[in-house]
């Protein structure tokens, strides 16, 4: 049943039914008048019928199936407090004519009599927005809609955004004395006022549709009259069956208040015992938070709660509104029924409220609010190099202290400084204008003193090794800068990836959240005793790392050198505690990108994945404690995973306590930090110590310290000499550089320049050009400094060098290590491991170096990369061929490398933060079998499916139904949106994109192609996320609010990781997909499926460079049915796209196809690509 009406008059009611049915159509009065209205007219309104209609006071009429009940979590109101009474703006000469709640955001919007609008935000009332929307007129209603509000004017209509920026003004002669108006569909809205006939608008194109007459279709006359009150009527509302009205009645030839409710069945069409009030009742509205419950005010600012069902009593209590002795003009409640806002003809808003914390709507918006304006920094007043430029002066009348007299005064211009060369040679001329990118090197509108350049260059003189050079000389290579992908309007569609990876293997992008780990992700992936086990790992848990980095390595395998995205991977590292108490999840603010150190952050992150994958694979390994125990030389499997017996090592500390005591400890570590020496204190002649890498590295293994520690024999706290022993070698050696101090980069620094004074013979003395500078020093030959990284001509010659300079390396390809029977260690550096034919076992090969990129130029260009030596096995799999090659992996960059280059560090720009050597027989030791984890019975032991009872659509596929290669599965998906798309407008007033929206799928639906139940699902679940949806799409994914919250949802939700491994076991049995647009369905999923399984219609229904017809449009072609009317649903469109295949196989047959895609492309340039609309 639906009643509603479209009022802001006082008036009676006539009601209608048509042929005796208990069924009411939308009523309108037939004269929208202030003073007397005596009948209502039947209208039938079948296209609103599903809207909800506001009239001009604010009171919103459902549909009875959006009343019958409300959330279990809305509780219910206690009573109703005053929080906020304001005056408003203007409220010393206009009283306020209406009062709303915004139902998109926190706001609470007034409009008074002199066409005055006004917002406050929240329970504060803090003013957010005000201007004039009218010149004189009173405003008489204000519509919150989604891009804005809408205010009519007796005459008027006026749009404007809640920002207070002026959209449109709409004005024609047929509105005249407008009273109320009410959004019918997104696009439409209706007015009426002082006449016969309603206006309707189509807010698209701000035009009037057509006058609405009210007339009765049939009879023309009413069936229907309830006479009310005997003079006029004031108020009314409806809630479920019940009607109640207050009003006036004639009295000795006057009118007089009536201080009782009629109220009405309109089951049967008759009145039922009237209320009686304590109050002049003249407004009223349904309060039905846990009960039919009406909240009646009258015209002297009193209001009351009156209980209408038959079992409760109305509470006596009276509110009193702090008016002053003004009328009460308006009221309206919040959606969530815990808020009442009321305006007063003396210019003030009253907010009520049911609790301190109450909220206006249940899901709303987040107000968009000015940004501040930033502090004024402190200035001592010792302070000799702030220029007095930045102290704000107050207006004065007399002259200033300084203000020195004109004869004294010479005006000398500042002299323009020089244009960056860089900007020249990016220039881009326009006619005579010339654009070109900002360099970052300088601020905006600002000339740096010379004081300032002075100070700079006199600290580059510090004991910091980095800035001994100017900064702008410090040439990075190409391959090692980072690359800023330019989107455009197609997105990543149009960007050349394989011009940065000529390469059969993948790269990784670098557009989403935290993807600083991309070159440690490849370094995993390049081990192949790990990828294996992730690979074939599986476990129940909804966000495991180990899971994820074994579907982020299978779309490795498989994407054939096309960059993929660890999207999925991200999602589960951002929900790990301890990754957000370590500090490895960044936030989006450029500030926290300011104070980033990527050295220690990489290095922490190394260590937490390590144990992470640790803990997640160690219940997996119990089940195979026989088998991995022959592995893990003597380890008890039941303690440790592969990572344990991978890269664990087994030791124990001696804590050795001056008294003599001693105390054994055994532990396990998976990692190892470089240790240091300490600066010593050295005299001016003494020369620093010289230490090769392998003297650190046995420094760290087998580390001494003297701390603080209990004795038990002293029984207090003793220095004690902590010692590291030994029990095993790991497989693989993994290494924190810790080069995040400058004490530690002055120390490696040093030990290069020793190298290079000396001329070691053991050093890796190779011919290499990675790092040539390209400028000349202005000393030419007669240059002295040691540490120059500019070109010098060749002695007795004025000849440049040639591009190719021997270097020197300090970081060794290969390690000879020999543990002792005390636990001690010996190392030996291996520079040139070609050479050494008979190798121990325990001789350790580098295999990846992870370094940060210091680029001078702004902090934003820092980025990490990897080398890293592919194995046999990985270039077997790609090309075909067992080769060993070297690799930089520079994001979605990928470049073969020598393995000089890998051990070549410029500390400048170049810096190791990560290493890891593995043994020779590394592959042989450990298995590298890879076993599907995910199996049919992924579908079987669905039982959230099986036992949902909102899914009625979906059928589970049965134990007889099997998929193999080549069967059709019709799918497509929807999505949601996590971050906005951040774009800047350039000087020539183009638009640039610089990080695209991020999405997140919402829906995914599956459904068979063939057999006896062709066209139904059997799979449609709906993803839960615990991430802030920015905006859900509604209008394109028919997603809502609430539809992905698992404590409110009526949706099959599932998890992303049980839907992603549906998909990946059909994927891998071969079946094919078919849909519209289905390239960037999988891209967002993070899924790689291979283009012979791929059916996508939006390129079977394509002519080469023409544009992509959308699904709606091809339906409607080809099939002749209309979709996506309102908003799109995925079971509809994966049907349509099954239909249109199988319409494609049918032209194709008939050698029709081509001519079909002609006519197509014809048809839609005469419509302009638009589906005409067509009768049910």
């Amino acid at each position: 049943m639906l009643i509603s009406t479209f009022v802001s008059a006082k008036f009676n009611f006539d009601l209608y039914s048509r042929d005796g049915a208990v069924e009411f159509k939308v009523l309108v009065p037939l004269a929208l008048i202030r003073g007397f209205c005596q009948s209502l007219m039947e209208f039938d309104l079948k296209e609103y019928s599903n809207a909800e209609i506001e009239n001009a006071g604010g009171n919103l009429m459902h549909h009875e199936d959006s009343m019958s009940g409300f959330p279990e979590s809305l509780q219910p109101p206690a009573e109703y407090n005053e929080v906020q009474t304001i005056l408003v703006d203007g409220g010393l000469r206009f009283g306020v004519s209406t009062v709303c709640f915004d139902l998109q955001e926190d706001l609470v919007w007034m409009g008074n009599q002199g066409g005055h609008v006004t917002s406050y935000y929240g329970l504060g009332m803090q003013k957010y927005t005000s201007f004039q929307v009218h010149a004189n007129n009173e405003v008489r209603q204000i519509l919150p809609i989604e891009n804005g509000i809408l205010a009519l004017m007796s005459n008027s209509l006026r749009c404007q955004s809640r920002q207070g920026i002026p959209i449109y003004t709409y004005s024609t002669e047929a509105m005249q004395e407008m009273q109320c108006m009410m959004q019918t569909t997104e696009s439409t809205l209706l007015m009426g006022g002082h006449q016969d006939n309603l206006l309707e608008i189509d807010l698209n194109r701000i035009e009037e549709i057509r006058q609405v007459i009210l007339r009765d279709p049939k009879t023309f006359q009413p069936e229907h009259v309830l006479d009310a009150h005997a003079g006029t009527l004031s108020d009314f509302d409806i809630h479920e069956n019940l009607l109640i009205t207050c009003g006036f009645s004639s009295r000795l030839g006057n009118l007089s208040v009536d201080r009782f409710l009629m109220v009405y069945d309109l089951r049967v069409m008759r009145a039922v015992a009237p209320i009686q009030l304590m109050l002049d009742p003249l407004l009223l509205r349904f309060v039905p938070s846990f009960s039919s419950r009406l909240a009646v005010v009258s015209q002297s600012g009193q209001f009351q709660l009156v209980e209408t069902g038959a079992l409760t009593s109305s509470s006596l209590y009276m509110y009193h509104l702090n008016s002053q002795g003004s009328p009460c003009l308006t009221f309206d409640v919040s959606s969530t029924y815990q808020a009442m806002a009321f305006g007063d003809a003396g210019g003030y808003v009253h907010l009520f409220c049911s609790s301190p914390d109450a909220v206006f709507n249940h899901f709303s918006h987040p107000t968009e609010f000015v940004e501040p304006p930033e502090p004024l920094p402190f200035i001592s007043v010792d302070d000799n190099v702030t220029p007095l430029s930045s102290i704000p002066v107050p207006f004065c009348n007399e002259k200033y202290l300084s203000d020195w007299l004109p004869e004294l005064c010479k005006v000398i211009h500042r002299r323009t400084p020089k244009i960056n060369p860089e900007i020249l040679q990016s220039m881009k001329m326009v006619q005579s204008i010339g654009y070109a990118p900002n360099p970052g090197n300088r601020r905006r509108n600002q000339v740096p003193y010379k004081s300032h350049e002075r100070k700079s260059k006199s600290s580059s003189k510090s004991s910091i090794p980095d800035c001994s050079m100017d900064d702008n000389a410090i040439k990075i290579p190409k391959r090692y800068r980072k690359v800023d992908v330019k989107y455009t309007k197609l997105g990543l569609e149009d960007f050349d990836f394989d011009h940065y990876n000529k390469t059969s293997f993948a790269g990784l992008e670098a557009n989403l959240p935290n993807s600083y780990c991309n070159s440690m992700l490849q370094v995993l992936y390049f081990i192949e005793p790990i990828r294996c086990a992730l690979l074939s790992h599986h476990c129940q848990q909804e966000f495991c790392m180990a899971c994820e980095l074994g579907f982020l390595f299978q779309m490795l395998d498989n994407s054939k050198g096309m960059p993929c995205q660890a999207s999925n991977f991200l999602r589960a590292f951002r929900t790990i505690p301890e990754a957000s108490a370590l500090g490895l999840i960044l936030s989006e603010s450029d500030e926290s990108k300011k104070k980033l150190n990527l050295i220690r952050l990489i290095q922490s992150w190394n260590i937490f994945i390590l144990q992470q994958l640790h803990a997640e694979t160690m219940e997996i390994n119990e089940e195979n404690s026989k088998e991995n125990e022959q592995i893990s030389g003597g380890f008890d499997s039941s303690h440790h995973s592969f990572i344990s017996r991978l890269i664990g090592t087994e030791y124990f500390t001696c804590n050795k306590c001056r008294c003599g005591n001693e105390e054994k400890i055994d532990s396990t570590t998976i990692l190892f930090s470089l240790a240091y020496p300490n600066p010593e204190v050295m005299s001016p002649g003494k020369p620093p110590p010289n230490y090769t890498f392998s003297d650190i590295l046995k420094r760290s293994l087998c580390l001494e310290q003297v701390t603080q520690a209990w004795c038990e024999k002293c029984e207090k706290y003793q220095p004690t000499t902590q010692a590291r022993r030994l029990k095993n070698l790991p497989d693989i050696l993994s290494i924190n550089c810790g080069l995040d101090s400058p004490q530690s980069l002055s120390f490696w620094k040093t030990q290069m320049e020793l190298l290079l004074e000396k001329g070691n013979e053991n050093a890796n003395k190779q011919l290499f050009s990675a790092g040539s500078p390209s400028k000349t020093c202005r000393y030419g030959d007669t240059c002295r400094k040691k540490d120059c990284k500019f070109q010098h001509p060749v002695k007795g010659t004025s000849e440049q060098p040639p591009e190719e300079t021997p270097f020197i390396s300090w970081l060794p390809l290969g390690l000879s290590i020999e543990l002792l029977a005390d636990g001690c260690v010996e190392i030996e550096d291996v520079y040139d491991p070609d050479k050494i034919k008979n190798k121990s076992e325990n001789f350790y090969n580098l295999i990846s170096v992870v370094s940060h990129i210091r680029d001078t130029k702004g902090v934003r260009k820092d980025c990490l990369v990897a080398c890293i030596k592919a194995a046999p096995n990985y270039h077997l799999r790609a090309v075909g061929s067992p080769v060993s090659q070297w690799y930089l992996f520079n994001d979605f960059t990928i470049t073969p490398i020598a393995q000089e280059e890998a051990t070549w560090l410029s500390l400048d720009w170049k810096r190791p933060c990560v290493l890891y050597y593995s043994k020779m027989n590394l592959n042989e030791k450990h298995t590298l079998r890879v076993i599907s984890p995910i199996t049919r019975d992924i579908f079987l032991n669905d039982k959230t499916q099986r036992n949902s009872l909102h899914c009625t659509t979906v059928t589970p596929l049965g134990v007889d139904e099997l998929h193999g290669e080549g069967d059709i599965v019709a799918m497509d998906a929807e999505f949601v949106t996590l971050n906005q798309e951040e774009a800047v407008i350039r000087s020539d007033g183009t638009r640039s994109t610089i990080k695209p929206s991020q999405m997140s799928v919402a829906r995914i639906t599956c459904i068979r192609g063939q057999g006896v139940l062709e066209g139904v699902p059997f799979i449609d679940d709906y993803i839960s996320t615990q991430e802030q949806v920015v905006d859900y799409l509604t209008k394109f994914s028919g997603i809502k609010p609430g539809d992905l919250d698992a404590s409110l949802s009526s949706k099959n939700l599932t998890t992303l990781k049980s839907t992603y491994m549906k998909l990946r076991y059909l994927v891998d049995c071969g079946v094919k997909f078919v849909g519209h647009g289905l390239k960037n369905d999988f891209r967002v999923i993070n899924l790689i499926v291979p283009p012979e399984q791929v059916i996508d219609t939006v390129l079977l229904f394509h002519l080469p460079h023409q544009r992509m017809v959308s699904l709606r449009f091809l339906a409607w072609h080809f099939l002749g049915l209309k979709i996506q009317s309102v908003t799109h649903d995925s079971i509809e469109d994966a049907r349509t796209a099954l239909k249109l295949y199988q319409r494609y196989k049918k032209l194709e047959t008939e050698d029709k196809a081509h001519p079909a895609v002609k006519e197509l492309y014809e048809n839609g340039r005469n419509c302009q690509w638009k589906v005409p609309e067509m009768e049910d």
